[in-house]
């Protein structure tokens, strides 16, 4: 099994492609050792002394580090990584998977926000995907549409600009009722 890896904008980030389906439809999350419970691979990662989050996508795995360094961390988590594969063993246990985050909107917004959804599943997430993130849409009040960050975009140092510059910009050109995104 040949484990690829690339960089992501955020640097304390790392994206590995194992060359086969990781999670196929939705994603996981795991911020600490807790929220790792739900996945035997999680939980094998966050044994890697210096791990601080670990993100499943369709394709990838991102490990998210403190201060230590890549070069002594690479070979454990492609190890575990390669190990869990080679296994055969769930990636989730029992019922874990991703849950529905709650959302908030007025049932009179009910038009902008199937737009705002779509607009977000269509074109914003398949990008941050390719940066070993994602981005969901948790409501939209007042014209200001809140968004979740999550894997390599939760805590990247460019997460401002992106939703400054590349998101808003989007829905306020497609959706004219939109007036700022925020993060949640």
């Amino acid at each position: 099994m040949f484990i690829q890896t690339e960089a992501t904008p955020n640097p304390a980030t790392l994206k590995f492609l194992p060359g086969r389906t990781v999670l196929g439809q939705g994603t996981f999350e795991a911020r600490n050792r807790e929220e790792a419970a739900g996945s035997p691979l999680a939980q094998a990662l966050f044994e890697v002394p210096g791990i601080t989050g670990v993100f499943f996508g369709s394709d990838f795995v991102t490990v998210t580090k403190d201060v230590a360094d890549w070069a002594h961390l690479k070979p454990a988590i492609l190890g575990a990584i390669m190990e869990h594969f080679v296994s055969g063993k769930p990636l989730l246990a029992g019922e874990a998977s991703e849950v529905e985050e709650d959302t908030f909107f007025e049932s009179k917004d009910a038009g902008i926000v199937d737009t705002i959804r779509e607009l977000i599943d269509t074109r914003v997430r398949p990008a941050v995907a390719n940066d070993g993130g994602d981005i969901t849409f948790r409501g939209y009040r007042d014209g200001v549409v809140f968004l979740a960050m999550k894997g390599s975009c939760s805590g990247c140092p460019s997460s401002t600009a992106t939703l400054k510059n590349g998101i808003e910009n989007l829905l306020r050109h497609f959706v004219p009722d939109v007036v700022e995104v925020r993060p949640v």
